[in-house]
């Protein structure tokens, strides 16, 4: 199994769009996406407002919905319109993430290849490539993007970059936060993997 991971410092960088972007650009490799959400934190992931990623279930903490809808508006949704073969949409209580991957875990393992758009899933994984989407002028840094930034195999900055660190860094706009540079350096790093 390949494991491709997408993490960035805040909400609203591009951190689904360069997910469904190497997606769509290697839709034959028939790609599992997952969206993975903490919630509890009182700020949506997905509007910035109050929350209502919770999962309904009082005694679970946390929640896999399959994504159906290929028209829909959620970044899973996205995923499926991408290409991806299946896509999954992950809620784990703020500090409970541990709780689900032995499930995460029984889900991908058949699966050839995954994406996940997630810092937090560092703790547990060990992605093949990991890549940080950061915007210098997005003033909020996620401490779990913080924490896993060195861990990084490239990173995709809006507006002009350089290399971050002595890793690559891709310099990307909207709407796609996506370019030839990355795909390549992405068929790259999954080539490389295949051949360890």
């Amino acid at each position: 199994m390949k494991l491709v991971v997408v993490g960035g410092q805040s909400r609203g960088v591009g951190k689904t769009s360069v997910a469904a972007s190497i997606i769509e650009a290697t839709r034959e490799l028939g790609w599992t996406a997952f969206k993975i959400t903490q919630y509890g934190h009182g700020v949506c992931s997905i509007n910035g407002g109050a929350c209502a990623c919770a999962v309904e279930d009082p005694a679970c903490p946390y929640a896999i919905t399959p994504e159906c809808n290929l028209d829909g508006r959620s970044d899973t949704s996205r995923f499926l319109k991408a290409g991806a073969a299946d896509a999954f949409w992950v809620r784990a209580r703020m500090g409970q993430l541990a709780a689900v991957i032995p499930e995460l875990q029984r889900l991908i393992e058949p699966r050839e290849f995954v994406i996940m758009e997630s810092n937090s899933a560092l703790e547990f994984f060990r992605p093949d490539l990991y890549l940080s989407v950061l915007h210098p002028e997005v003033a909020d840094f996620k401490a779990s993007c913080r924490r896993y930034l060195r861990r990084a195999d490239a990173y995709v900055v809006s507006g002009p970059s350089r290399e971050i660190g002595g890793r690559p860094a891709f310099s990307v706009s909207p709407p796609s936060y996506f370019s030839p540079e990355i795909l390549r350096f992405v068929q790259r790093s999954l080539t490389s993997a295949a051949v360890a």
